[in-house]
């Protein structure tokens, strides 16, 4: 067993993340990756509740992931709850119950953690160079927002406007309905009023998303131009394609956003209401270009380790 060999469990509203990493003449080497979409939040993430089905799926989502870690010989599991878990009533009751049925210990952030552990990894994966960007991470319950450039952050926020939040609240239907799209942007007009006030001040000149959603888009975009999907830590989107890629999902049902090559099974119910929020922030304030991060929490923790 390597004493430098580490897991990271990252566990979201929706999706459970794993990275396995070894050091290595002193830098992190990433092993292994696996996602499971536990969906946690289901049914419950508006009421701060996290029903007794999403418990069931979560033990076993990480039961499995115990297997893996105990396949590549893992010495120390680090594992972080997030918006579900900070918001639910029955957290507390949740992570020990984790603990005595799988042995993995789970430390629930806050929402100013998250972010910060986010730009890390973003940092790693993104040249950011001296002008300012927003750094937009989409998860199932929050959504962090940080405006920074490759040496300083300026300003982050993390608000309860994640993907299963808004989709629960909000969308009704299959496809989407214009009433219910318009919803959506009057809602995020109010929950963002700060962040409108610091794009004013800070100006920044690209959106950069963060995993989720915007590794699919990502993906949509290079199926569409006939482009293999690089695996790399940046990965192409451009406005304009995204713009193309959100009509054609806006107005398909989810058997039919299914069949679009690049698409995943478990981005195909949020990403509509991920790429509403996408297009509010790009009519909201004029961005040059938009790119995409493949890094995320998890490579932050490991940043943030080395």
């Amino acid at each position: 067993m390597s004493e430098k060999r580490i897991a990271i469990i990252d566990l979201g509203t929706n999706t459970f993340n794993l990275l396995i990493a070894e050091k290595r003449m002193g830098r992190f080497v990433t092993l292994h990756q696996e996602r499971i979409a536990a969906r946690m939040g289901v049914g419950g993430i508006n009421n701060g509740f996290i029903t007794s089905e999403a418990v069931a799926r979560v033990l076993e989502a990480l039961k499995k992931l115990k297997l893996t870690i105990e396949k590549w010989q893992v010495n120390t599991v680090t594992a972080f709850g997030t918006s579900a878990l900070r918001s639910a009533t029955n957290g507390i009751a949740l992570i020990e119950k984790i603990y005595i049925e799988t042995g993995i210990e789970v430390k629930i952030i806050s929402g100013e953690e998250e972010a910060m552990l986010i730009y890390f990894g973003v940092r790693s994966a993104v040249p950011l160079g001296s002008s300012k960007s927003l750094i937009v991470d989409i998860g199932g319950g929050s959504v962090e927002f940080i405006i920074a450039n490759v040496d300083e952050l300026f300003w982050k926020k993390s608000v309860e406007i994640g993907g299963q939040r808004l989709i629960e609240k909000f969308q009704h239907h299959d496809p989407l309905l214009p009433e219910e799209k318009a919803q959506i942007s009057e809602y995020l007009e109010i929950q963002l009023a700060t962040l409108f006030d610091e794009l004013a001040k800070h100006q920044p000149e690209t959106l950069i998303g963060s995993s989720g959603s915007f590794d699919t888009l990502s993906e949509i975009y290079c199926n569409k131009q006939g482009m293999p999907f690089p695996k790399e830590p940046e990965t192409p989107l451009t406005i304009t394609g995204f713009e193309t890629i959100f009509d054609e999902l806006l107005h398909k049902t989810r058997s039919e956003r299914l069949a679009i090559p690049g698409m995943i099974e478990m981005r195909v119910d949020m990403i509509v209401v991920a790429c509403c929020l996408i297009q509010f922030l790009l009519k909201k304030h004029s961005f040059k270009s938009i790119r995409v991060s493949a890094y995320s929490l998890k490579e932050g923790v490991l940043a943030s380790s080395n």
